[in-house]
């Protein structure tokens, strides 16, 4: 397996094939400082890549399996970024509509979704995708009503995406309001069992500390001593097989500590062949061994 930054061979990081992808161009605001990219901080070509190396590494034992012939695999993470900005639509509404979405902010694209600043100073993002979504929304906020007089105003069917989309600004004023009054447990409690899609924003450690999704709670986490760094709550794979039980999550091997059954169990070498290479300096086990 073979990744390399662009088909050429010449170097790319992520952050690189991120700002010719174009969403950095349409994150933000439009507005005096337009056209100015905003780079974030997920490493979302990393992230694909990385998935789809491991679909390529599967794909390729199957094939060996099937067949006894090994291959190279190569990736380039340029045509990662290319293949999902495709795969998405952006390049396909280039070549067909002539247009690229614009930078709209927090705003969703194409229906209607905001975040909103409750009393409390949180904030949470309400979304409306679906007209059950969208009468969801009016009958826990009660601005049923209002809300359908902004349709009528603005002459746009509200129970379409489109019509939300354009109406947009004028639905936002109204739930802006509705939040600002409203501390954010209010908020939840308003919207429990509701059908309205929402969620708050929280940073790192309210998420490491406050979320129980991401703590032992959530079977994906269990608390792990790792070697070098301390106990937290690690996460195992996300996901479950209904033909096998979950495996225990383990902390991550240190440098060195799987040499030696690599070295027996891949490479096929007797113990002491094995001892030779330690002896020589070539093969070395975890620090501290």
């Amino acid at each position: 397996m073979r990744l390399t930054g662009n088909r050429d061979g010449t170097a790319a990081v992520d952050y690189t094939v991120n700002a010719a992808s174009g969403f950095p161009l349409v994150t933000g605001h439009q507005g005096p400082m337009g056209g100015v990219p905003v780079n974030h901080v997920l490493p979302a070509w990393d992230i694909a890549a990385g998935l789809y190396l491991a679909t390529a590494l599967l794909a390729a034992e199957r094939h060996r399996g099937r067949t006894g012939v090994g291959q190279e695999v190569t990736a380039a993470l340029s045509d990662v970024m290319l293949a999902m900005v495709g795969h998405l639509g952006y390049i396909g509404d280039v070549h067909i509509n002539g247009r690229a979405r614009p930078a709209i902010g927090n705003d969703l694209y194409g229906s209607f979704g905001r975040d909103f600043a409750t009393a409390d100073g949180s904030r949470v993002m309400i979304i409306a995708l679906t007209p059950r979504q969208w009468r969801a929304l009016g009958r826990a906020t009660g601005l049923a009503d209002k809300l359908a007089m902004v349709g009528t105003m603005m002459e746009v069917d509200l129970d379409s995406e489109s019509g939300r989309f354009e109406a947009r600004d004028a639905i936002a004023a109204l739930l802006a309001r509705w939040c600002a009054l409203r501390a954010l447990a209010e908020i939840g409690a308003a919207f429990k069992g509701s059908g309205v899609l929402w969620g708050p924003f929280q940073d790192f450690v309210g998420l490491a500390r406050d979320d129980p999704r991401a703590s032992p709670a959530n079977p994906l986490f269990a608390e792990i001593d790792q070697p070098g760094i301390g106990r937290y709550p690690m996460p195992g794979l996300p996901l479950d097989f209904g033909a096998a039980p979950r495996e225990a999550t383990r902390p991550a091997p240190r440098l060195g500590e799987d040499t030696d059954q690599v070295l027996a169990q891949v490479l096929g070498l007797p113990t002491a062949e094995i001892g030779r290479l330690h002896d020589a300096g070539i093969a070395a086990g975890p620090e501290g061994r």
